[in-house]
């Protein structure tokens, strides 16, 4: 299980040192991320040539679908916490099936449903309805929901879940404790356990990362996040393993943030790449168009579009309280032209189904 080599990985950064020739690629990733002088051109070329190699002209497409907002976790930095007095508000089956046709006018094939943490009014069996009527529309389910025992995840896996999202936020346990002042997401290994619980019930794809922000020591929730991508590609070779750096920006965070500057985000998107050149690279509407538009060549392999932070933003326009805030507003077809105007092409299809 991971929690024993955290261990380890916190050991390594804290002496840097390292027991074994295989962690040497991690002093390595902390001397060049450290190093202030870098030339980031250089790495940025090397990592566009490594992301061809391994993933040729393609960026996988993707959306959100908030199904649901109620939450019971007292989260410091994001708009659904029980903490924030907000309306609430939950999709029917059938308003979620319109969100769902309204997303394949728009040629989506993979998308991402998401709920808060509250399993009274967002049941497991709640969510497996609505991936029953994902399967009637897309090839490819994934979800972004509270952590799950590995029977629940069988039971996703069975009705059309192909892929688990699940951020620990920061890898700093005394720091996520102060985040998370009440909730079942306070227990910090519960959650850290669950992706390898998702991963041993057969999901084809997982999608692992920190909140960008949270930690003022960025480079220590970077080092962990490479280090776990890294254990689960060792442990797990047939899931397929994704990694996504999101940055808080939020107004309304209740906490103190230190934001991660653009320069030391590509940073960390180029160096990503280099010491895990199979590694997905996942970039989600957060980051504005200028940003998302120049990191396509180095790294990034799979994005966000016309995304929607609230509830039953695909069929209805009226817009409520978000999860986080969108800075990249374009449409598909914008986002496709501008793949198209770099010589890359739009994927909407990842995992085809064959039953």
């Amino acid at each position: 299980m991971f929690d024993e080599r955290l261990k380890e990985l916190e050991e390594i950064y804290k002496t840097r040192k390292v027991k074994t020739k295989k962690d040497l690629w991690l002093l390595d990733f902390l001397r060049l991320v450290e190093d202030e002088k870098l030339d980031l051109k250089k790495y940025a070329l090397k990592a566009k040539k490594i992301t061809e190699s391994y993933f040729g002209k393609a960026v996988l497409l993707y959306t959100p679908v908030y199904i649901s907002d109620y939450c019971v976790n007292g989260c410091l930095y994001c708009g659904f916490s029980a903490l924030n007095k907000i309306k609430r508000k939950k999709l029917s089956l059938s308003e979620i099936e319109q969100e769902f046709i309204s997303l394949k006018e728009k040629n989506f094939d993979t998308i991402l449903i998401l709920t808060g943490d509250d399993k009274h009014n967002s049941p497991l069996s709640y969510i497996i309805e609505a991936v029953k009527l994902g399967k009637k529309y897309f090839s490819e389910i994934l979800i972004e929901i509270y952590p799950l025992e590995e029977f629940e995840y069988k039971k996703l896996v069975k009705n059309g879940v192909t892929g688990v999202t699940l951020y620990q936020e920061t890898f700093d346990k005394r720091l996520y404790s102060k985040l998370h002042k009440f909730g079942p997401k306070k227990d910090f290994y519960f959650r850290l356990g669950a992706i390898e619980r998702a991963i041993r019930a057969n999901v084809k794809e997982v999608n692992i990362g920190a909140l960008f922000g949270l930690n003022k020591d960025w480079i220590f929730d970077a080092f962990i996040t490479l280090g776990y991508a890294d254990y689960l590609q060792s442990q797990y070779p047939d899931c397929e393993i994704n990694i996504s750096l999101p940055r808080i920006k939020e107004s309304f965070c209740k906490c103190k943030i230190y934001p991660l500057t653009d320069k030391n985000f590509i940073k960390l998107i180029v160096l990503s790449r280099i010491f895990l050149p199979r590694i997905g690279i996942n970039i989600s509407t957060r980051e504005n168009k200028y940003i998302r538009d120049n990191i396509i060549e180095i790294g990034v392999t799979r994005i966000s579009a016309e995304s929607k932070t609230y509830v039953g933003g695909n069929f209805n326009n009226k817009e409520n309280e978000g999860q986080f805030q969108i800075s990249d507003k374009r449409t598909v077809k914008e986002i496709i032209d501008m793949l198209k105007s770099k010589g890359y092409r739009a994927e909407f299809i990842n995992w085809t189904r064959i039953n």
